[in-house]
């Protein structure tokens, strides 16, 4: 808050204004529902706006009593005997809070499932809006704030939508729906929209105004004083301080107190934890909240709570989604929000009682209509069961039971499908093909527990015999010692009798295990002396593939080095452009050793390029030439510009050797089949150009046999072949321009 714009300031303070009128009923109706008494609420109101307000981390949350926690605190109350008591319980619980904050204790907000967090969103939108309805039409006498299915009146949510049919108080069910189409008027007009007054302050200016005006009109007109705000009044300042609760300090003895306050304690600071996340996903900067600070600040508030005589305090995600969609942008507004409650309880109760909760029911049943969107359901919906269903669990869950015992029940449904997703895949298996042999590919998940036992020991059980497994743990954070020990055994007991080589890599150091590779990830004098060239160009396409789709061999580059120091044993001979967008090893997925790379731009041959390939074949007994251009091509682009032109290329670009390319690359202009060169340029500049790049190519290939007897030779001889290809710089394509008559079937374009 040390840099507030006054745009900032203006949307706050408009915001902490709307989050006071629907605070305010909301800070009753929860002491009602809890069994304490009505100040309570109101006073835990004020200590969550303003200094729970000024310690939180949180931009957009806003605390103060909760409706989760009212059942809690009535049990409680109950338990303890008194409220005075149940205040010694409350200061201990945030004790507890404050030693949780300063431990990092926020962080187990990181491991709430998704699902859950938008459950709630979506399942508080749905109470909101059920619950709301009633009010909106001046039925049920149960307090706002309440949101269990079952109500205090023993009646449920449902029953309670039927029942509002018989009870149609005319006063207030028309302040209800006259506020709300206010509000759609005020969303859709632009002139109301873009003004400085909120609509929901306007709202509740219409309330007073026109209850007041259907007090003078009488019956049937009348709001009952029931279905409105109903602020404790005193007479004086004196009298109001006397109506404060005050802690019994004599309880300290009491066992009850300290099982009450532990048990305050957690329950308050999962709905904190769980309540900023979602607050958190309504924030349109999408800022992200410290948890563990605010478990700081829930604490500090709840200790100045039960000192002054309030009910637990947690983040509300119902005021933090309505400060929210008022436009709140920093926690000034939760601040202003509280200053207010702080200063109008005691000065204008009687105002503050002409404010009929039909209006404020139009407010909160807006929120809703929000929060609970359908496309949040279509979202869901597309990401699978694993998603969906514990989304669908936790929304069901809380509407029909209350928000405590929902967010447990989706908490476990989700954690069984984490539970049983990572059961069943708790390794991902492939086979890699490098080039001594193939390697299963074991990759562990994130978490590897003792429940993935049984699914790991078979994945083991079914590698090959002679074969070679590669053990993966580079993702994974945490692996059972259930699971070290069978590792262990497979690797020094199980294997060794089978004939497999075990490979590992990425285990931590705490877990004594080496990186260890034991199959050969780079090419040996033995497979170069047995590989045909058909089968060489069959591993590059495959490396492509690989490189494709993201599936990289797994290597390890000290041990290449160390292998390749005293020798090298290459398979093919690359002659490719110097443009940095081609790198060969990458294309291909090739390992230290794999290849000779001869770059230069355009791709073309000279003496000392031709010498280069004849030594990487004849002398090196590479079993491959490929010639790689590509699209895009900066040299065949110099060459096509230069067409025709008076001046030269080292004219042109100041490059004083740039001629002896672009004259190469110019002649394969001259075999090829197209209409006039001018007229085609002007048209299709970069197909043409393309085009060249390709008959650029088609052209070396000929040219390396026609000007080099040796490697012409070994091709007759099938010792080795050459072969072009393009590559697509756009799409990461390729295509062999496959001349020679290989052993193998190849695949003309691959991608």
């Amino acid at each position: 808050m040390n840099h507030l714009s006054p745009s900032a300031i203006i949307a706050d303070t408009k915001s902490g204004l709307v989050v006071f009128f629907v605070a305010l009923p909301l800070c009753l109706g929860i002491a009602l529902a809890s069994g304490a008494p009505l100040l309570s609420g109101l006073l835990a109101g004020i200590v969550g706006g303003i200094l729970v307000g000024l310690f939180s981390g949180s931009h957009t949350s806003v605390s103060g009593p909760a409706a989760g926690l009212s059942a809690v605190v009535a049990a409680q109350i109950l338990s303890l005997g008194s409220f005075s008591a149940f205040l010694m319980a409350l200061i201990l619980a945030g004790m507890i809070q404050i030693g949780l904050g300063v431990a990092k204790g926020g962080l187990i907000s990181e491991f709430f499932p998704t699902s859950v967090i938008k459950g709630l969103l979506a399942a508080i939108g749905v109470i909101i809006i059920l619950k709301q309805i009633p009010h909106l039409i001046g039925h049920d006498s149960d307090p706002e704030g309440e949101m269990s299915f079952i109500q205090p009146d023993f009646e449920t949510t449902f029953s309670e939508l039927i029942r509002m049919f018989g009870d149609f108080q005319l006063g207030a069910a028309m302040v209800g729906l006259t506020s709300i189409a206010l509000l759609v008027l005020w969303d859709n007009w632009k002139p109301l929209k873009t003004s400085l007054f909120p609509a929901p302050v306007a709202v509740v200016l219409f309330g007073i105004g026109a209850g007041l005006w259907f007090k003078q009109l009488g019956e049937p007109w009348l709001i009952k004083p029931s279905h409105l705000v109903q602020v404790p009044v005193a007479n004086d300042l004196r009298e109001l301080f006397g109506l404060f609760p005050r802690p019994d300090f004599s309880q300290w003895t009491n066992p009850a107190l300290y099982t009450a306050a532990i048990t305050l304690a957690i329950v308050a600071s999962l709905e904190t934890l769980l309540n900023l996340k979602a607050v958190d996903r309504l924030d349109p900067q999408q800022r992200t909240s410290p948890p563990s600070q605010e478990l700081l600040a829930q604490g500090i508030g709840n200790v100045a709570s039960g000192l002054v005589g309030g009910l637990p305090i947690t983040s509300v995600i119902i005021r933090g989604s309505v400060n929210v969609n008022a436009g709140g942008r920093t926690k000034l507004a939760t601040i202003i929000h509280g200053t207010l409650l702080l200063v109008s309880v005691p000065l204008i109760p009687t105002w503050l009682n002409t404010i009929p909760l039909s209006a404020l029911a139009a407010i909160l049943l807006m929120t809703g209509i929000k929060l609970a969107s359908p496309s949040l359901v279509r979202q869901m919906w597309s990401e699978g069961r694993y998603q969906f269903i514990p989304f669908a669990v936790t929304v069901t869950a809380i509407v029909f039971t209350d928000l405590l015992i929902g967010i447990v029940i989706g908490l476990a449904v989700a954690i069984g499908f984490i539970l049983n997703s990572n059961m069943r895949r708790p390794v991902r298996r492939f086979v890699e093909k490098h080039l001594g042999a193939d390697v299963v590919h074991i990759e562990l998940a994130n978490q590897v527990s003792f429940l993935n036992r049984a699914t790991l020991s078979k994945v083991l059980n079914e590698v090959p015999r002679h074969g070679h497994i590669l053990l993966d743990a580079r993702n994974t954070d945490y692996i059972d010692p259930d699971i070290l020990g069978m590792i262990r055994d497979f690797k020094e007991q199980t294997a060794p009798a089978h004939g497999v080589e075990v490979s590992l890599v990425g285990f931590r150091n705490e877990y004594n295990f080496e990186d260890q590779i034991q199959y050969v990830d780079y090419s040996t004098h033995e497979l170069q002396d047995s590989i045909t060239p058909g089968q060489v160009l069959q591993i590059l396409t495959d490396g492509h593939k690989r490189a494709r789709t993201g599936r990289r061999l797994t290597r390890d580059f000290s041990r290449q080095v160390r292998a390749t120091a005293n020798a090298q044993h290459p398979l093919a001979v690359t002659l490719s452009c110097i443009d940095s967008r081609t790198p060969v090893e990458l294309i291909f997925d090739l390992g230290m050793g794999d290849i000779f790379s001869i770059r230069v731009a355009g791709n073309i041959i000279s003496r000392k390029v031709l010498a280069s390939a004849e030594y990487g074949c004849a002398v090196a007994g590479a079993r491959l030439i490929v010639v790689i251009g590509h699209t895009k091509c900066g040299a065949v682009s110099a060459a096509v510009n230069l067409l025709g032109a008076t001046q030269t290329a080292a004219e042109a670009t100041g490059c004083q050797h740039l001629d002896s390319i672009v004259n190469e690359i110019q002649r394969s202009v001259e075999v090829m089949t197209c209409p006039t060169t001018s007229e085609a340029l002007s048209r299709e500049r970069a197909s043409i150009v393309d085009a060249i790049a390709k008959q650029n190519v088609l052209r070396v290939v000929q040219q390396i046999r026609r000007q080099s007897q040796t490697l012409d030779n070994l091709a007759r001889e099938r010792r080795i072949a050459i072969v072009g290809a393009m590559y697509d710089v756009a799409t990461g394509d390729i295509e062999f321009l496959v001349e020679d008559r290989l052993d193998e079937v190849v695949l003309p374009k691959i991608g």
